[in-house]
């Protein structure tokens, strides 16, 4: 009888030690400052994109306006961080720029924005950057050009800059 018993403390014991690591890498991760976290290249400037242009002009729909493309999924750190900036960057520019989103949380949202990204020239781009949770992409939509990416990135300014010189060149 005592064999079960010493499995089950031996079973609890690794449990516990199993919940006390996750407990401290949370803890210490909170703690750490958010450079810490991400050490993030593209936090403080512009991204080097993999491709300087989304592979051609936008859907029609898109056309006359600046494009923010959000990659975005809701188990995404970065994303949440960069929430409150993308709210600013909505009201600031709402009815001068387009906002597209594009939710890679899971599979059915992924596919979701698969089918949105054809819909609207940005099926190339998605390919290419649907592990890049947490970025903001602002794209010329007449040329497909990316003026801009920032990953992880709350500094508003950033993208400011961009989309008023944008605005400035139509």
């Amino acid at each position: 009888m005592r064999k079960p018993a010493l499995f089950l403390s031996l079973c609890l014991s690794s449990l516990m030690v199993t919940v006390s690591l996750v407990t401290a890498t949370t803890l210490n991760t909170a703690a750490m400052p958010k450079s810490a976290i991400a050490q993030n290249p593209c936090a403080s400037k512009p991204c080097a994109s993999k491709q300087g242009n989304v592979g051609g002009p936008l859907a029609k729909q898109l056309q006359g306006k600046p494009v923010v493309v959000d990659i975005y999924a809701s188990w995404c750190a970065g994303c949440k961080n960069i929430a409150p900036t993308i709210s600013q960057l909505k009201q600031q520019y709402a009815g001068k720029v387009h906002f597209v989103v594009l939710d890679v949380t899971d599979r059915s949202t992924t596919s979701q924005a698969e089918t949105t990204a054809k819909q609207l020239g940005l099926s190339q781009f998605l390919a290419a950057n649907k592990s890049q949770t947490g970025s903001l992409t602002i794209i010329d939509p007449a040329t497909g050009n990316i003026l801009a990416q920032h990953r992880n990135n709350p500094n508003k300014s950033a993208y400011t800059t961009v989309l008023d010189r944008a605005l400035a060149a139509k």
